[in-house]
């Protein structure tokens, strides 16, 4: 039993550390950071922090146009959410 547990977890982990991948597009053709967020502000949402991630992603940490708790990760090149996550009743995604 033990070593299927292991066998699970060890299958389970590099899935777990996987980086959110959103576009392999050149930079050139991204939409500009401003503007994007500026749309997203006119859509609803409020930013409380706007990065770009490794994974090539626009990211926002902020509220959603229904005022939930979200972290966001944007397809810079089409907009498109890509992964997206609210906050649970104890303070995590």
């Amino acid at each position: 039993m033990r070593a299927i547990v292991l066998s699970f977890l060890a299958f389970l982990s590099p899935l777990a550390l996987a980086k959110t991948e959103c576009t392999t597009a050149d930079q050139t053709t991204w939409q500009d950071q401003d503007d994007f967020q500026q749309e997203l502000v006119l859509q609803g949402y409020e930013i409380k922090k706007f990065k770009v991630t490794g994974g090539n992603c626009y990211e926002i940490y902020g509220y959603d146009k229904d005022k939930r708790k979200v972290e966001i990760y944007f397809d810079p090149v089409s907009g498109k959410v890509v992964k997206h996550e609210f906050e649970d009743e104890k303070g995590g995604y």
